[in-house]
């Protein structure tokens, strides 16, 4: 009797602490990069910014891309609540025509895997001079 008193006093308490549980929320300013169109060549580093709206600290354990044409960097410690970051993206310009590539981001927030995305049009040098005239 006394042990079924214990017990279920220790479920009611695992219970009330998972559902009090702290979670970290992750926003972007924007989930999409618009590159618009650039020449070949030009650089190719971009930002997605983003806070963590959650009560806990946020931690990215990895971003991966949709293709090796595409690099992308994840801050390297914990996103304290309140707090913003960046996810750097460096594209190679060097392959010229349109961009529409996939970040994915692993995490800790209550939305585990989120898809960023990169897109625009990498242009050769005679249709840059094109656009000018």
């Amino acid at each position: 009797m006394v042990m079924k008193k214990i017990m279920m006093i220790l479920c009611i308490g695992l219970l009330g602490a998972t559902i009090n549980a702290q979670k970290a929320k992750i926003e972007f300013k924007s989930e999409v990069v618009d590159y618009g169109e650039i020449a070949k060549g030009s650089n190719g580093v971009r930002q997605f910014e983003f806070t963590n709206t959650g009560d806990a600290p946020l931690i990215i354990s990895r971003v991966y891309s949709s293709c090796g044409c595409t690099i992308p960097k994840k801050p390297e410690g914990p996103i304290a609540p309140g707090k913003s970051g960046v996810i750097e993206v460096k594209y190679d310009t060097k392959r010229v025509g349109p961009i529409r590539k996939t970040i994915s981001v692993y995490s800790n927030a209550s939305e585990e895997t989120l898809a960023l995305k990169i897109k625009g049009t990498i242009l050769d040098s005679k249709s840059v001079l094109e656009k000018k005239n």
